[in-house]
């Protein structure tokens, strides 16, 4: 049996922490100063405390979590605490996945395969769009994975660049094709979350101003070939073309999927 550690990092939501209600047996991190608040307003809750000092700084929080883990684990997966719930289509249906047992079985039966096929980074879809689910394609060993759910495999050496507050995602993706030529993103299952649109976590610091300061520093650390902003992007909620996209567009130039 594979040993798996769930992990939660959370900031100024303790009353609105949605992924509590699909992980509960979940380590929750959070800053020392509000500890407190988080264990009251949840009852048996696992606490994994963070230095108030690292504050600010997504990055910082999960190379925090990364490097208290125990020696003798196969794979930390870290996920964002504002997940509605897990997901996949079945024909035209999204089949919700919001049993704690059904996810870990999912999560389990994918860091299997993430350590057959040699990864060190496996991860899930990041759109819940059909079409964004290719039946033909089931998993992408080249595709961007989302920090919001990111497990990494026994063995993994790299720890996120402290320079990206935002967008550290992109940066760990390129880092880890970079270092050992492949991930793994599984096509099929995808989560929902809130995001940017309920306050707390990275939304206290996160603008569009310095959404775009950090793609820049992503091109000048890979260059503008890997990265580059995706402009003329169409608004999924009307039919208004934008001039800019907050998220940037990522190429991995290694031949596969």
């Amino acid at each position: 049996m594979m040993k798996i550690t769930i992990n939660v990092p959370s900031y100024k939501r303790a009353g609105n922490m949605e992924t509590w209600n699909l992980l509960p047996g979940a380590k929750f991190w959070v800053h020392e100063f509000e500890a407190k608040q988080y264990r009251k307003a949840h009852k048996g809750i696992k606490i994994g405390v963070i230095p108030d000092k690292l504050k600010g700084n997504i990055a910082r929080v999960r190379n925090f979590i990364m490097r208290s883990q125990p020696k003798n684990i196969d794979a930390c997966l870290i996920v964002d605490d504002d997940i509605h719930y897990f997901g996949y289509w079945q024909n035209r249906d999204i089949i919700r996945l919001t049993d704690e047992a059904v996810i870990m079985d999912m999560i389990l039966r994918y860091s299997f395969l993430a350590r057959e096929l040699r990864v060190k980074l496996w991860g899930i879809n990041v759109n819940s769009d059909k079409q964004v689910y290719r039946e033909y394609t089931p998993f992408s060993m080249l595709s961007y994975v989302s920090a919001s759910f990111s497990c990494f495999m026994k063995g993994n050496a790299i720890f996120y660049d402290e320079r990206f507050s935002l967008k550290e995602d992109y940066d760990m993706t390129l880092a880890q094709c970079n270092r050992y030529r492949k991930i793994l993103r599984i096509n099929k299952y995808f989560y929902q979350k809130k995001g940017a649109e309920q306050i707390g976590g990275c939304s206290t610091y996160r603008n569009v101003d310095k959404e775009m300061k950090q793609i820049d520093l992503l091109q000048k650390k890979w260059g503008v070939d890997l990265v580059r902003h995706d402009e003329n992007t169409r608004s999924h909620s009307s039919t208004k073309v934008r001039n800019f996209d907050i998220n940037p567009v990522i190429r991995v130039p290694i031949h596969g999927i």
